[in-house]
């Protein structure tokens, strides 16, 4: 099964940690983030990985190669020359999914004991186009679902922006995006033409023909190591885990 790893990160709130080290090869306990997100997918049965690269791009090619992969099939996605955003990097790797099967895509800065497994068997038996994991936890922007758990609408608290799917007298639910999700290939002729986007726009546009789908695991350990205490956060959770 293949997967995609999102580690083109500048990682501006880590730095100076970040000043000459790609936000992914930091530590988090026994594994760096990029270690973690890979042995995390093997785990799972993902051993086809392409990862895209920019900041300190040639740190993580070292990486790798001196890792052997990790023993994975690995394929690089470069966007060294300029950065994709989470739409424009995926819809750039779309000729790697070319088998028409569910992909996963983890951002690599994350550190959890989601079952992916699971996720991804969710995903494969529902008539989702995409499968966003989501949380119930404090942020100031929230994709907001239905009872069924059907994508709805998304929304800032902090600047007031709300962008409605359509128009619903429901009470909708406000869930935080936990950075991993599970995507039909059938998405990518419908994103954005421009090479820079949020994947989340391409959501929000199509969420009202094509189901976007919440999978919701309050059970889970779960980290964003973006910021310095959110890593050594990470660092406490990935001690606990082995693969």
């Amino acid at each position: 099964m293949k997967a995609m790893i999102l580690a083109a990160g500048l990682g501006t709130r880590l730095k100076p940690l970040t000043d000459h080290t790609p936000k992914v090869l930091l530590q988090a306990g026994p594994y760096t983030l990029l270690q973690f997100a890979i042995l995390k997918l093997k785990s799972a049965g993902f051993s086809e990985l392409i990862i895209n690269i920019h900041h300190h791009g040639q740190a993580i090619i070292n990486y790798l190669a001196e890792n052997r992969n990790f023993g994975c099939s690995i394929t690089l996605s470069d966007e060294r020359e300029a950065l994709l955003d989470t739409g424009g990097g995926i819809k750039k790797a779309a000729w790697f999914f070319s088998d028409d099967q569910p992909f996963i895509v983890y951002n690599a800065d994350i550190v959890t004991n989601l079952d992916l497994a699971r996720l991804y068997q969710h995903h494969c038996e529902s008539p989702y186009m995409a499968t966003l994991v989501v949380r119930s936890r404090k942020t100031s922007r929230y994709l907001l679902f239905d009872e069924f758990m059907h994508l709805k609408a998304w929304e800032n608290t902090a600047t007031g922006e709300k962008r409605m799917v359509q128009m619903n007298s429901l009470p909708l639910i406000p869930y935080a995006f936990s950075g991993i999700h599970v995507i039909s290939p059938k998405l990518f002729p419908m994103m954005e033409n421009q090479e820079r986007f949020s994947i989340i726009d391409t959501y929000l546009c199509i969420a009202a023909e094509h189901t976007i789908g919440g999978f919701v695991d309050e059970s889970l350990l779960w980290a964003d190591a973006g910021k310095p205490d959110s890593l050594a956060a990470a660092g406490e959770i990935a001690a606990q885990i082995r693969f």
